[in-house]
């Protein structure tokens, strides 16, 4: 049933925010300009699947703190883990004995991984992994896939993008581009660049699967250049499995980067590998050494306290299971609410049941902001906060069912949006993409 829901708070802090934070915010993707014209919420807490913001709007809440949140808001064992050790403090001169505790833990769950470095955040850990790259092989260039949105917020990266302002051109030129599933393009890459390319970068997976025999054949490629594969499991590590998507798809890489679900949304990540490349990153006397995540905030003892209760709960209740299971049966709802309304040419379900995303189309078929904002709008109003539909363990059956009843409820506005243009149903301007050059 649709309630009434006034953003009149949330409209008066963003509007004050933005005159001393950038964007109003601390990260783009949680920017206002994501969300419909005022009525983007501003949050004061959650508890499981469920958030309320300022204006007292509950809503159910997917996506989960840019998917880091796996297990759900407030979860007592990780909470607990983390209040016992700030009683204890928090930062010490030297490591914490919690340290070596949880780089045991990590390397018996990761396949790949003979060492690991702890950091803050995924970036980060993503960028250690290039660097070590390049000290190891002693190359500079770097081949990212072209198919997957995001790997770090540092330069070899973004400046790549549409937001590569401040980033040197040189930089930019070091890093170049293969498209998925497509091992004919990796190689042209590679033969393109021999003995310049010091890493593959690429994900397992975002919202298409690995063709049979992918992953075996850029293997075989990478080690035919002599280029080191760097696998990023921001999102998929604690997600496809507490393993990682390399056990998922039997992967083998080099490097592997984990961040997103190692501490249900507390700051963590980490860098695991091969024991001969990451060795360089402590003291080394054959090779030049590499300053490898050396960070002020990195290992603390409550953020391994936190990874570690979060293993035992993946371990002891089966997390990504329950990942799956319950993103597939919101899956069916939606698949069916959305045939029923004749739209299924229109509202498209992308991506593993654990990571659910939609596509918002026109009446052309074309992909659109304008009803992505829409359909963004009618979710809000009906008291869903979905920039995606990546679930959390904390989802039960009961918030699957009320959000497929939000969604059938907001077809026929979705569908009037069709006939006559969105703009006579939208209530603002359009979102926009986080990643833009100007506006």
């Amino acid at each position: 049933m649709m309630v009434t829901r006034d953003f009149a708070r949330s409209r008066e802090h963003s509007a004050a925010a933005h005159r001393v934070i950038p964007g109003g915010g601390h990260t783009y993707a949680k920017g206002d300009d994501q969300y419909p014209e005022g009525m983007a919420p501003v949050i004061d807490r959650g508890d499981g699947c469920r958030t309320w913001d300022i204006d007292g709007n509950e809503f159910i809440e997917y996506g989960m703190g840019l998917r880091s949140v796996t297990l759900g808001h407030n979860f007592r064992p990780v909470v607990e883990a983390i209040a016992r050790h700030l009683e204890l403090g928090t930062n010490f001169v030297r490591p914490h004995r919690l340290e070596r505790a949880a780089a045991e833990r990590f390397l018996d769950l990761i396949p790949s991984a003979e060492m690991v470095k702890f950091g803050v955040n995924g970036s980060d850990a993503t960028t250690a992994a290039v660097k070590l790259a390049r000290a190891y092989t002693g190359r500079d260039m770097v081949a990212i896939c072209a198919d997957q949105p995001f790997f770090a917020t540092d330069d070899w990266f973004i400046g790549t993008t549409a937001m590569g302002a401040g980033i040197p051109s040189a930089t930019a030129q070091l890093t170049t581009r293969f498209r998925y599933n497509d091992l004919a393009d990796l190689e042209a890459v590679l033969t393109a660049h021999p003995g310049q390319i010091a890493a593959v970068v690429m994900e397992a997976e975002t919202v298409e699967p690995p063709a049979p025999g992918y992953f075996v054949g850029v293997r075989a490629l990478c080690d035919a250049h002599g280029v080191l594969l760097i696998l990023d499991e921001v999102i998929t590590g604690f997600r496809w499995h507490a393993r990682g998507a390399q056990h998922v798809h039997d992967i083998r890489p080099d490097l592997c980067t984990f961040g997103k679900g190692m501490a249900n949304g507390f700051p963590l990540s980490a860098l695991g590998g091969r024991q001969e490349i990451m060795r360089l990153g402590g003291p080394v006397d054959d090779r030049d050494r590499v300053f490898l995540m050396s960070q002020t905030y990195g290992g603390q003892p409550w953020a391994m306290a936190a990874m570690l209760a979060v293993v035992d709960a993946y371990e002891k209740d089966g997390v990504a299971d329950h990942l799956h299971r319950i993103g597939g049966l919101l899956r069916s709802g939606l698949t069916s609410v959305v045939a029923d309304a004749g739209l299924a040419d229109h509202i498209q379900l992308i991506g593993r049941d654990c990571n659910l995303v939609f596509a918002t189309l026109d009446a052309d078929g074309e992909r659109s902001q304008e009803f992505r904002t829409l359909f963004l709008q009618e979710l809000l109003i009906r008291g869903v906060l979905a920039p995606s539909f990546v679930v959390s363990f904390s989802h039960d059956e009961a918030a699957i069912e009320q959000t497929v009843n939000a969604v059938a409820e907001a077809l026929p506005t979705y569908r009037k949006g069709l006939e006559n243009g969105a703009a006579t149903v939208l209530r603002g301007r359009p979102v926009r993409p986080a990643i833009r050059t100007r506006g």
